[in-house]
């Protein structure tokens, strides 16, 4: 999540992460130190640890992101490698790091291009696609069963008509695919009606979750903490920035899993106590009211922040965040 803004490093560049300074103050990037930055969008964290003396490692499963990172990475002297992939495999273009930062989310260049379909502020494909490859938000949206929808709405976008408008989508599509962002939109907000005291507008929630649910959003985050975990130094540090609940709470739940070790129990006194793998640094960290005033899409951003410990990394348990079951996304483009 960024916004506009200029520096020196490689050129004026169209955005900057927030939380920008709070990143940096947990990160503690340094000369002669490697950090990954798993979410590289336009650049602005990379750009500020490359403006520390740091190396970084940018991952993003964007094209468009890695492509337009190409001149800098030119101009970085060999301290800035591009790499284009998911975030949760950032463990295997990297041996251990001194840090890893992750700004989770849509990126404003994103939400900014039309034709990438993830708003509806202006008509665009109905996409939502970040690797721009697999099933689309249209996909999703024509050809799943009412009651998966609703699931999807309901948990990912928290939407408390979920029922009410997925069935409303499985009756339109019939006669007509949804295919445009400002359809489905339209078609939403028909439907459900919206009140002068509405302070989204009826398909906001929707839109959400398809976008999540599109990239797989939490499954994504889920994996590359785990990923962090095994990438990281005794000693590095890990940031990350969210901008949703549901987000959050899984960076809180592993980091408090994590840096907490069970008691050895006497009914069971066999079982030896897990180490801690990382030490917790403070709690959620949120903006100022200056940079929320500057930058109205910060005003959700958390960061929550840990330190490696030297401890090995534990095993990929992913029931410790408790998400529920959601349909499978068929990747294979077959359905």
């Amino acid at each position: 999540m960024t916004a506009g803004h200029g520096d020196d490093l490689g050129g004026p560049v169209r955005h900057v992460p927030v939380l920008l300074e709070e990143v940096l103050a947990a990160l503690r990037p340094a000369k002669g130190e490697t950090v990954v930055d798993g979410t590289f969008g336009a650049g602005g964290y990379t750009r500020a640890i490359l403006g520390t003396g740091a190396s970084v490692v940018a991952i993003d499963r964007d094209p468009d992101a890695i492509a337009a990172g190409r001149e800098l990475e030119a101009q970085s002297g060999g301290r800035l490698r591009l790499v284009q992939a998911p975030f949760s495999s950032l463990d295997e273009h990297v041996d251990l790091v001194d840090g890893v930062v992750l700004d989770i989310g849509v990126s404003s260049m994103q939400l900014d291009q039309a034709e990438r379909g993830f708003s509806f502020r202006a008509d665009g494909p109905l996409d939502m696609r970040m690797a721009q490859s697999g099933p689309s938000a249209a996909d999703v949206v024509n050809h799943y069963k009412a009651g998966d929808l609703a699931r999807i709405f309901g948990f990912l976008g928290e939407e408390r008509h979920a029922g009410r408008i997925a069935r409303m989508i499985e009756s339109r599509r019939e006669k007509r695919p949804f295919e445009r962002t400002l359809d489905l939109a339209d078609a939403i907000e028909t439907h459900i009606g919206r009140s002068p005291k509405d302070k989204i507008h009826p398909a906001t929630r929707v839109f959400q979750a398809l976008r999540i649910y599109v990239n797989d959003e939490l499954g994504e985050l889920a994996r590359a903490l785990f990923a962090a975990e095994r990438a990281l130094k005794p000693g590095g540090r890990l940031v990350v920035v969210t901008f949703h609940s549901l987000e959050d709470r899984i960076v809180k739940r592993f980091i408090a899993d994590r840096s907490s070790a069970p008691s050895r129990s006497r009914y069971m006194p066999e079982v030896q106590a897990i180490a801690t793998t990382f030490d917790k640094q403070g709690g959620a960290v949120g903006p100022t009211e200056v940079e929320t005033a500057a930058n109205p899409r910060a005003r959700s951003a958390k960061l929550r922040a840990a330190v490696r410990t030297a401890a090995p990394a534990r095993g990929e348990d992913i029931s410790i965040f408790g998400l529920p079951k959601l349909p499978d996304v068929d990747r294979s483009g077959e359905r």
